[in-house]
C-alpha cells in the first residue's frame, strides 16, 4: 500500500508507530536500551550490524554520514515518537526501514515470537508550520507523564512538581539532553539542524512548563 504522505528534502515530520495489537514493544529496560542505541547506528549510510558495536558507547561507534536529523524522541511501553528532518532523498524511509527491521529481528528472537512486531508502516505527519514543530517539543516530550497520570491531556496535570521530578529522572527521551544533562544519548540528536527556540537550558524548562499547566489542545492526538 503505498504511502499517502510524501518527504521532501530539509522537511520536519513527526514519526511514530505502535507495537500490533497495542502490544509492548518494551518489555524493559534492556529493550529500551537496544532500541535507543538502534535510533543512533541505524541512522547512518552504511549497513548495520549489531555485533560490530557490542559493548562500545555511542561515542565509540563510527557511523558515518546520517540519513536524517532528529531533533526529538521518546518511546514508552507499545509506542515511540521521533522528530525528524528529511536530510536527502528518502532518508527517512530508509532509516525506519532499518530501525524497524533490526529491532523487530532482536525482539522476536528474544522472547522466541514470530509476526510482525509493529502496527504496519510507521505513521508520519508532515510538520508545516512553525508553530506546530515547536508544540511538538513539548507533545513528545511530555507523553511519559502518561505513566503517572494517564488522564492528563483531557483534565491538566494536578500535581505540576511530581511531573517535572518524574520527566527529569525518565532517561528514554530526549528531555534530558535539552534540560542541561550531558550524556552519551545526546549524541543522537542534531539540534542544530532545527530552530532555535530554546537557546537556553532554562527556556526549554520554561516552555515545558507552560505546556503542564494547559489542557489537551487541538493538535494532541
Amino acid at each position: 500500500m503505498q504511502r499517502r504522505i510524501e518527504f521532501y528534502e530539509g522537511e520536519f515530520y513527526h514519526v511514530y508507530n505502535r507495537g500490533a495489537n497495542k502490544i509492548k514493544i518494551f518489555v524493559n529496560d534492556v529493550d529500551r536500551d537496544r532500541f535507543c542505541k538502534l535510533l543512533f547506528v541505524c541512522n547512518s549510510v552504511k549497513p548495520v550490524t549489531f555485533r560490530s558495536i557490542k559493548g562500545l558507547s555511542l561515542e565509540e561507534i563510527e557511523r558515518g554520514d546520517t540519513l536524517v536529523d532528529i531533533g526529538a524522541y521518546c518511546f514508552m511501553s507499545n509506542h515511540f515518537h521521533l522528530l525528524l528532518r528529511e536530510k536527502s532523498e528518502d532518508g527517512i524511509t530508509i532509516f525506519m526501514k532499518k530501525l524497524l527491521t533490526a529491532y523487530s529481528m532482536y525482539f522476536n528472537t528474544k522472547y522466541e515470537r514470530t509476526g510482525v512486531l509493529f502496527q504496519g508502516r510507521f505513521k508520519a505527519t508532515h510538520v508545516d508550520n512553525d508553530e506546530y514543530l515547536k508544540y511538538l517539543f513539548s507533545y513528545i516530550h511530555l507523553n511519559p507523564v502518561k505513566m503517572i497520570d494517564s488522564k492528563w491531556k483531557e483534565n491538566g496535570i494536578i500535581d505540576r512538581t511530581k511531573a517535572e521530578r518524574f520527566l527529569g529522572k525518565y532517561q528514554y527521551s530526549s528531555y534530558l539532553d535539552y534540560v542541561g544533562y550531558s550524556r552519551d544519548e545526546g549524541l543522537i540528536l542534531k539540534k542544530e539542524a532545527f530552530p532555535q527556540y530554546f537557546e537556553k537550558f532554562n527556556d526549554f524548562k520554561k516552555f515545558i512548563r507552560e505546556w503542564i499547566l494547559f489542557k489537551e489542545q487541538e493538535y494532541l492526538t
